[in-house]
């Protein structure tokens, strides 16, 4: 039995060993994420959009409370008008 052969396989092995943990140690970085200004001014303003109301209770109360009395009228002549504008303007 020759040792030389042994001992060049056993080296052999070694480098392989030392090549894996260094890949090992390489791989130990983790992801990070980075989010721009501008992302950041985009989450503010969708935020600031969720926390909104659906409906402007300001401008709807007079309204409301027109409707409950029986005081609120529309035009029919300027409601029909209106409706055929709307109308040119989606063709």
């Amino acid at each position: 039995m020759r040792i030389e052969a042994y001992t060049q396989v056993q080296q052999l092995y070694q480098s392989q060993k030392l090549s894996r943990t260094q890949k090992t140690k390489t791989a130990t970085h983790t992801d990070r994420l980075q989010i721009s200004s501008q992302g950041k001014d985009f989450q503010t303003a969708k935020a600031a959009v969720a926390a909104a109301p659906d409906i402007r209770e300001e401008l709807t109360a007079p309204i409301k409370a027109r409707i409950q009395n029986g005081t609120y009228g529309v035009d029919n002549a300027s409601f029909a008008e209106k409706l055929l504008q709307k109308q040119e303007e989606m063709r």
